[in-house]
Parts: C-alpha cells; structure tokens; sequence
C-alpha cells in the first residue's frame, strides 16, 4: 500500500495536494508529545483557556475567506457556505469561552461531618476522527470543549480534507494552545486503531456512519475508554395540514439541498398531511427547480459538487434502487454529463418501506415525499428509523408542534417551522442509531471529565 495520499478538488477533478502518511510510530510519538502538553496545559486556569479559544476565534474570522476557499477547493461547498461555517465555528470558541468557566466550576456539595466538592479534572488526550462535509466546524465541536476543559486533543481528519486538517493545526498553535496541545495525525485506518488503543489516549470521539461507529465503540470498549458517537440520521421533517405550506416547502428544500445535501441533520424525509399534500410537492417542485448548482466559485451557484465520485455513485445508486422498488422520480435523479461530481436536486414520491430512500440516510441532494393521512401517522413514520438525530414539524399551532417535538418526537433535536444547524448555546447530538453523547450547548465540556468527588470530615 502507497504511503502517499492525494487530494482532489471534486469540482475540476484537479489533484489539489500530495500527503504523506505518518507509521505508527510517527503517530506514537504524536500521542507521547500531546501527553507531555497536557501535563501543563491542564494546570493552567480558565481565564488563559478561555483566552486562547477567543482568539482562535478571531483568527478565525480573520482568515474565513481562504478558509473557504479551501473547503471549496478541498470539498466542494460555495463559498458562502464556507463563510457561514467560519462564523459558526467562531461563535462556538466564543461560547465554549464565556461558558467553560461556569461549567466547570467547582461545585460544593453536603457532607454530614464535613463539606465536599465536585471538581471536573481534564482526564488528559482526547482522540477525535471527523468527516469532511464541514471540514472546519466538525473539528472545532468536539476540540474546542475539550481544550477548554484542560484536555489535549489529537485529530484523524477524513482524507480528502488534509489541507483544512493541517490549517486546524496551525489555527489552534497561532491562537496561543502549546505546540503539541492540537495534533493532527495523517494516518490511515490500521495507525488509527492503534491509537485508539495507546494508554496515553483516554477517550475517543467520532462523527461518521453507524457501522464506523460500531467499530470505534467496539475497539474503544475493549480498552475500557469513553466515546462519544455522531452518526447517520435520516430526519423527518412533518408538515401538518395548518402549516404555511409554502414556507415549508422552502424551507425543507433548503434543509436538504444545503452543503449538497451532505449534512447529517439535513431534512430527508418530508412527511406531508394528505389534505396538502398536492400543495407541498407543487411547491417543492418549484422552490428545487430554482436552485443553480454547479461551479462552487460562482456566487450565483446555490448548490456544489458532492464531496467525492464514490459518494456521488453510492447515491445514485440508492435513488436508482428506491426508483425499481416503487419510489417515482419527480425531479432530477440524473448523473450530469461532464468534470465534477455533481448530482441534481432529486425529489422522490411513492417512498415506502424497503426502499433505500425510506430505510436508510441518503447523503445528497435527494428529498423523499412521503403521504400520511394525520398527525398521528406522521409521527409514527417519522419514528419509522433506527436513526434519531433531527427533526422538524411546519403547524400554525406553535402549542401543538412543541407538545409533539417534546413527547412524540424521538430524536435528539427538533425544529418547528423553521430549519436550523448546530447552535453553540443548544445541545447537539441523537438517539438510537444517531448515537449517543452531547456537544454544544455546555454539555460537551463534561464529556471527558473527571467528575472527582472530594470529601472533607471535620467531625
């Protein structure tokens, strides 16, 4: 096997960059050195910490531009997007800054005889193996708790993200962390498991498929060490028959066609009351046929390339399956001739059971229009899913649509009338085969924490 890896621009199919692996013991010694930065990066205080994230921060939205020129070039995303990815991911190093410190305060318990403390203890280096659809943010959720917390972290980026993976780097040292707080590891599968299992490595956390996440655990659990899993979803978004049905149609076809639809809470299923259902898909149909897609450099262009050719096939390949089980094809459904990996926006009717476009998470452009005859069947379809990341439901009764998000709903998010990414203030994570563990919202700052109990006897 070649210890060179190549990254290719999807848009142009141009070779962007040439990388090299690192062995396992490159790797190794990685792992030793990130070690030794935690042994005085976890003495410092929460001011310093909090500092160094408000400046990576900055840096941030200083260098957005050729941030985004790199996400475009590495995987296809406009450069708007890419934009609106900087800003997010500079709001969560400013939120994980003003919260960290109230988080992770000590707190004072009772002690009959005494008193007591809970005191959250940065357990040391913490692995993170991300994919490539938000090359920046995915590595900034999970990084930027973790250092605040007073942990050192490692990073497996997806390979065809090398060059952000190495500008994270950069970012964190240029922001004030120790040379050796942030490293990120060129390494192919096999190095990757072996640092799972390093001593030195205390906790594993990874966004990708549920079979990779099976894996992870699996290989984590058998040395004893705490993950935290982000996995596939395949979110159902209800539209009841009170809703404004042409906000829902735009909003959903926004949902599910941005970042080429390559976001694991992008809308996927729309589950439509029969009494608008006419209604809903005439207005997908128009809001879709709107949508521009091709060169991501463009600032008229809506929608980019998908990531890779693979991604783009194996997509087509689960709309050509839903089509021969029954599902019709409404709009796109097409591979465009010419360079690029690019798919239309794809709107599928007659989804049902057994079809890919019902059964299982379609990482693309391609919605799936499903008929109920009420609320009630809505929801159970919606539940329908071994995933449970996102959701959403379009009702003009706001009291209605939160009383189903809170109780019907088994998903770790929820929208109602509207569509909404991460937030820095709000928990992200699922349930069922979505996973388990939270980021954002402060919760993340405990994930890898010693929750030390410290107890003082006076009498």
């Amino acid at each position: 096997m070649s210890n060179q890896h190549e990254t290719i621009n999807p848009a142009t199919e141009e070779t962007l960059a040439t990388y090299t692996l690192m062995t396992r013991e490159e790797a190794e010694g990685n792992i030793e050195l990130a070690h030794q930065a935690f042994q005085s990066w976890r003495k410092t205080g929460f001011a310093e910490r909090a500092e160094v994230l408000r400046k990576t921060a900055a840096l941030i939205r200083e260098r957005q531009n050729d941030y985004a020129d790199l996400m475009t070039r590495e995987m296809g995303k406009t450069l708007a997007e890419g934009k609106q990815e900087c800003e997010l991911c500079a709001a969560i190093c400013e939120y994980t800054a003003d919260q960290g410190p109230t988080v992770l305060a000590n707190e004072a318990r009772e002690l009959p005889g005494g008193s007591a403390v809970v005191s959250y203890q940065p357990q040391g280096v913490i692995y993170g193996i991300q994919p490539w659809n938000f090359p920046l943010y995915q590595v900034i959720r999970y990084s930027a708790a973790n250092l605040m917390a007073g942990n050192t972290v490692l990073l497996k980026h997806a390979n065809n993200v090398w060059g952000m993976a190495m500008e994270v780097e950069k970012l964190y040292r240029d922001a004030g962390i120790p040379e050796h707080g942030f490293r990120t590891l060129l390494i192919d599968h096999e190095v990757s498991d072996a640092v799972i299992e390093h001593p030195l490595v205390r906790g594993v956390t990874l966004t990708g498929s549920p079979n990779a996440g099976r894996m992870i655990a699996q290989r984590a659990a058998k040395v004893l060490k705490k993950t935290v899993l982000e996995l596939g979803s395949n979110d159902a978004y209800v539209v009841l028959a009170d809703a404004d049905i042409k906000k829902a149609a735009k909003v959903c076809v926004m949902g599910r066609t941005y970042n080429a639809g390559q976001t694991c809470v992008a809308a996927k299923r729309f589950i439509v009351e029969e009494a608008v259902y006419d209604d809903f898909r005439d207005a997908c149909l128009a809001e879709m046929k709107k949508l521009s897609f091709g060169d991501p450099t463009d600032s008229n262009t809506r929608m980019g390339p998908m990531a890779r050719k693979d991604l783009r096939d194996g997509l087509h390949e689960q709309v050509r399956k839903s089509v021969d089980a029954g599902a019709t094809c409404a709009l796109g459904g097409e591979v465009p001739e010419g360079k690029g990996y690019f798919y239309p926006p794809t709107l599928l009717e007659n989804v049902a059971p057994g079809q890919p476009a019902y059964d299982e998470e379609l990482f693309g452009p391609v919605a799936a229009l499903i008929k109920v005859k009420d609320a009630e069947e809505a929801m159970q379809i919606a539940n329908d899913s071994v995933y449970g990341l996102g959701g959403g439901i379009f009702s003009a009764d706001e009291d209605k649509a939160v009383r189903l998000a809170r109780d019907e709903f088994d998903t770790g998010m929820v929208n109602i009338n509207g569509y909404n990414l991460a937030q820095p203030n709000l928990p992200f994570g699922g349930v069922k085969q979505s996973g388990y563990g939270r980021e954002h919202g402060g919760f993340g700052l405990r994930e890898f924490v010693n929750a030390k109990a410290i107890m003082v006897t006076r009498n």
